[in-house]
């Protein structure tokens, strides 16, 4: 399995018993959809590797507590700590209206109601405290807040995203 073909689901935090468990925390909103799960890809020295799970339950809200199989001891689980998890992107649950997954509007067109289309996005910054759009027009990059006032419509089908920004944000870049 490819890293591109999955999604990043979180990280095993820390051993819980002598027994080989281990506390996965989970990026998610919603921990609860990923309690019954049957495998998870656990990235070891930058490969994807199957990790079948014996079972699992939702610890502390974010934390799911997972025995896996072949993982009985703590010096096994200890090798695992700080392991990021992945699961294929086909495993996301599906999502309707305006709400989306980052991955998911790369490549859509950004249009403001005003100005019509005005570029492309390239990728998505999270790293700030304010998620941004990094859209590309020609060779000037654009960075617009992902602000679910200024969202107006994801439309899937047409591959765009539209939006009513402020008027000024834009043409300052352009």
């Amino acid at each position: 399995m490819r890293k591109d073909d999955c999604f990043y689901l979180g990280k095993i935090a820390k051993k819980f018993s002598f027994k080989g468990e281990v506390l996965i925390y989970l990026d998610t909103d919603e921990p609860e959809l990923y309690e019954n799960m049957e495998s998870v890809f656990v990235e070891f020295n930058k490969d994807l590797i199957p990790f079948f799970i014996e079972n699992s339950t939702l610890h502390k809200n974010d934390l799911l507590r997972v025995k896996f199989e072949d993982v009985d001891s703590e010096e096994e689980a200890d090798k695992l700590i700080g392991c990021e998890i992945y699961l294929p992107l086909s495993m996301l649950p599906k999502l309707e209206g305006n709400q989306f997954y980052f991955h998911e509007v790369i490549g859509f067109e950004v249009e403001d109601k005003r100005l019509g289309v005005f570029g492309k996005i390239v990728s998505i910054n999270d790293t700030t405290a304010q998620p941004l759009f990094e859209v590309v027009n020609g060779s000037v990059e654009i960075l617009v807040p992902m602000i679910d006032q200024f969202l107006v419509k994801i439309d899937r089908e047409n591959k765009k995203v539209i939006m009513d920004l402020p008027e000024g944000l834009i043409e300052m870049y352009l």
